[in-house]
């Protein structure tokens, strides 16, 4: 945050120098007096100053934007951002009790700040992807140069998600291994069962706080999806737990008979349905995954038709974009080839 933060009193040369330095980058500067923020500065800001008959030695002062647009308060207000990002502004800075600056957001390296923990499924054996992955968990499978789970990470990374668990099981130490010398942004802890605990068995054993929700997904996914869509999405619809879901086309090759009794009453040339298919991404409230049983086998599945019989609310949050499921030999290089294209282009 410092390199970004300047004194009001300050000469406009020593802006100018620190802006250069931010060359290829974001540059703008905040100036910050007595931990107050006075304005944002830009390289255009000191044009117009210069312009206007201001020289180096003058105060930055003189160059400040003082309208600049800035988040209120101790949390992040996720729409208020995304609004902000939206207008182009690269650099938000959030201000508490007034104009006293806590944080500058780099909306190019953390695009939005979700409140969710988050734990990837990381245990599978992958058994249908042998011999690839008798020697290899299917997460750390490479697709483009980089392992398969790293492209789910970095997408939580980029939301502002810092809460990472992975569940491993298969493999496990190769996995362990890998999270200990990555170096992103936030480290991910590694959370191991002792036996295969199903689809969403072993979020029991991940320190979840009371409160708030945690986004849990297969760590073998290639996907696209908005995270922060999804989470607006299950804000706003007050669910208890939101699915991401895939459309799905079902086509009959045959002429469908709709019959009442014995009596034929119409008659449909090769059909096709719709439906929403479950995408193996989910929010969840946190209190429902710490009610889970510990050390017992249970699919999301499971949760989710208990959530369901109980009267809680589903809802689901309809998938726009890329979204594999790499379980086949067939999906793996679909997934390889997609992303080798996205490469180089």
């Amino acid at each position: 945050m410092e390199r970004h933060i300047i004194s009001p009193d300050a000469p406009l040369i020593e802006a100018i120098r620190k802006l250069d330095g931010h060359s290829g980058g974001v540059m703008t500067l905040f100036a910050v007096d007595g931990g107050r923020l006075i304005g944002s500065l830009t390289d255009g800001d000191v044009r117009r100053a210069l312009i206007a008959g201001a020289v180096p030695s003058d105060p930055v002062s003189r160059a400040l934007n003082r309208n600049y647009r800035a988040l209120h308060g101790p949390e992040a207000d996720i729409r208020e951002l995304r609004r902000i990002r939206r207008q182009g502004v690269k650099l938000i800075p959030r201000v508490m009790d007034g104009d006293r600056l806590e944080e500058i957001i780099d909306t190019t390296v953390t695009t939005t700040r979700l409140p969710l923990s988050a734990i990837l499924m990381a245990g599978g054996k992958g058994e249908r992807l042998r011999p690839m992955t008798l020697t290899v968990p299917k997460p750390l499978l490479p697709i483009g140069g980089k392992p398969i789970i790293d492209y789910n990470i970095e997408a939580l990374e980029r939301c502002g998600i810092s809460d990472i668990n992975v569940t491993v099981n298969y493999l496990a130490e190769q996995i362990e291994a890998h999270f200990a010398e990555r170096r992103g942004a936030v480290r991910v802890k590694c959370v191991r069962e002792d036996r295969p605990l199903g689809t969403i068995g072993s979020a029991a054993l991940v320190d979840l706080p009371a409160e708030g929700a945690t986004l849990v997904m297969n760590s073998d996914l290639l996907t696209t999806v908005s995270f922060e869509d999804m989470y607006l999405h299950h804000a706003d619809t007050g669910a208890d737990i939101t699915i991401a879901a895939i459309p799905y086309n079902v086509s009959v090759p045959y002429a469908i008979l709709t019959t009442e009794g014995q009596t034929v009453k119409a008659l449909e040339e090769k059909p096709s349905y719709s439906y929403y298919a479950n995408a193996g991404i989910y929010i969840i409230h946190n209190r429902l995954l710490r009610g889970l049983p510990c050390g017992e086998r249970i699919d999301a599945t499971d949760l989710i038709e208990d959530a369901i019989g109980r009267g809680l609310k589903v809802s689901y949050f309809p998938i726009s974009g890329t979204w594999i499921d790499i379980g086949s030999p067939v999906d793996f290089a679909h997934a390889c080839e997609l992303m080798e294209h996205r490469l180089n282009t």
